[in-house]
């Protein structure tokens, strides 16, 4: 018999590793993350600086959490924030976003849609149209695409 077949250091090496078709979920590293500080956005809208408060809310979104109940009030924090502007303003907030927080502010919009509450379909509905024409219909692909709900 040869010396290599009985040799079993070949049997600790893990071929999956090295497939490239092999699915490998994203670390969770965001378990911690418990979505924007409500005390900071609501000090911000208080104090009418409304585009600090859309980057606020938009800074520490719930991504990689499973908690429902983080994502549920991150949301409603959102619309809140996102139905305190004038309509007049909205074009100039997204403007000031940039490509990742344009897509993070579409799945928003999208969470929205999902649970409508008093008058914000419409609202909802301007925050689309102004961010649809920012992002492109290359952001509606990645929302609608990505495994990383808000």
């Amino acid at each position: 018999m040869s010396k290599n077949t009985v040799s079993d250091r070949f049997r600790k090496v893990d071929v999956d590793e090295y497939d490239e078709n092999k699915f490998v979920d994203e670390d969770d590293v965001g378990e911690n993350q418990g979505g924007p500080d409500e005390a900071e956005v609501d000090g911000l809208l208080r104090q009418g600086n409304l585009n600090g408060a859309l980057h606020a809310v938009l800074k520490n979104p719930p991504l990689n959490t499973k908690n429902h109940n983080a994502k549920e009030r991150a949301e409603l924090l959102v619309v809140r924030v996102l139905s305190s502007f004038k309509s007049s303003d909205i074009e100039k907030a997204v403007g000031s976003l940039d490509k990742a927080d344009v897509d993070l502010l579409m799945k928003y919009i999208y969470r929205g849609f999902e649970k409508p509450s008093d008058n914000s379909s419409a609202v909802l509905l301007q925050w689309h149209e102004k961010a649809l024409a920012v992002g492109g219909v290359g952001s509606i692909i990645r929302v609608l695409t990505t495994r990383k709900t808000v």
